[in-house]
């Protein structure tokens, strides 16, 4: 049994204890607003029970996310070059000889920390082929 399945049968139980008793009653025995419910009986009323289950939803579509292939640039340029900062990725990005994208710094680093590559170290321990220490050693 699904988690999606449980909150059906939970939905059903609602409207079965609100139809026995009263909807005040129901509401507050499962938690559930008042508005929500009445909500959720215009819906039935029209639809059927089947609208109580829970809907696929797709993945939001950010608006301002960098294209596919200027990340796939980005992580690329980054993992060539690890000791440069997001500016100077930018900068060297914008150039003719690397394709002339323009992107800005936050971009750039929103990008690399979408990919846990947002710190020159983990960059480094990436080419480097090992995990860098999370803390910095002091010397003494």
């Amino acid at each position: 049994m699904s988690h999606d399945d449980v909150l059906f049968g939970y939905r059903l139980q609602l409207f079965d204890l609100a139809g026995r008793t009263s909807v005040s009653h129901a509401c507050r025995t499962f938690g559930v607003h008042r508005s929500t419910y009445y909500r959720w009986k215009a819906q039935v009323d029209r639809h059927g029970l089947e609208v109580l289950r829970l809907r696929e939803r797709r993945r939001p579509k950010m608006p301002n996310q960098l294209p596919a292939m200027v990340e796939e640039r980005v992580l690329a340029f980054a993992i060539a070059h690890p000791g440069l900062r997001p500016r100077r990725i930018v900068s060297e990005l914008r150039r003719e000889k690397w394709g002339g994208i323009v992107v800005s710094p936050n971009g750039v680093w929103r990008c690399l920390r979408r990919h846990g590559l947002n710190t020159r170290a983990k960059r480094l321990s990436l080419v480097a082929g090992y995990h860098a220490p999370t803390s910095r050693r002091r010397s003494r």
